[in-house]
């Protein structure tokens, strides 16, 4: 069983402030990866502008299983960081939303993954990312904690950037965010037009950014700007 007290005991004894960030957030993505069970690789992905990096890792795994995604531009990891929504895969071996990564994942040992975003409210963004050997690993619990975490992800990068503020690292945050609030307004249209979830909604995006081989916030602009989806629209 997941252990909420633990968790919240083990955070507060990471020190925040006066701390590279990369040694913070290590810290952090290993009492994620004590905290949870299920847990037997975590990560923290970063997005600043439109680049998406792995900031701190525990567990081989999960940096191989980033560095797919990030070869591919696109995975579960970086899609949590920009849309704002929790992306959780049961089972590699049948994910139909990222196929080709979900494929070279299981190819891994990647069994289950769970993705958490981090708050809006970060001035940089990004996921937790969580894996598991197992499939199904991912419960509910997990979840819970998991955000509670990210919370915590984005307070200690949310200090590290307010004691940065250069020009080129204001405009990277601006890029990050604006893609995140375009992505949401595109789900917005189609689950509207086509009364469906937003779950549903960004999959039909991911899926028209993987097929049309454009990025998922240029499909979002294109749809703002023009009604247009490239590829093909829920049945």
């Amino acid at each position: 069983m997941s252990d909420s007290k633990g968790l919240h005991q083990d955070l507060a004894r990471v020190v925040l402030v006066g701390r590279d960030l990369s040694e913070v957030l290590s810290d952090i993505t290993s009492v994620a990866r004590k905290a949870m069970p299920a847990v037997e690789a975590a990560s923290i992905t970063l997005i600043r502008g439109e680049k998406a990096f792995t900031a701190a890792y525990d567990g081989q795994m999960a940096l191989d299983a980033d560095e797919l995604q990030y070869e591919r531009g696109y995975g579960p990891c970086i899609d949590a960081g920009l849309s704002g929504q929790t992306m959780v895969i049961d089972d590699m071996t049948t994910e139909e939303r990222w196929p080709d990564y979900a494929r070279n994942a299981a190819a891994h040992g990647v069994g289950s993954s769970l993705s958490v975003p981090l708050p809006f409210q970060t001035a940089t963004i990004g996921a937790l990312n969580t894996y598991s050997t197992r499939p199904h690993a991912f419960g509910q619990d997990d979840l819970v904690l998991g955000q509670e975490v990210a919370t915590w992800i984005a307070l200690a990068v949310g200090n590290a950037d307010a004691a940065a503020r250069t020009s080129d690292e204001l405009r990277n945050m601006h890029i990050a965010m604006k893609s995140r609030a375009v992505i949401d307004q595109a789900k917005g249209i189609l689950m509207e037009r086509y009364k469906i979830t937003e779950d549903r909604a960004f999959a039909v995006l991911a899926r028209a950014s993987q097929t049309s081989n454009i990025k998922l916030r240029d499909v979002a602009q294109e749809l703002i700007d023009t009604g247009t989806l490239h590829g093909a629209l829920p049945g």
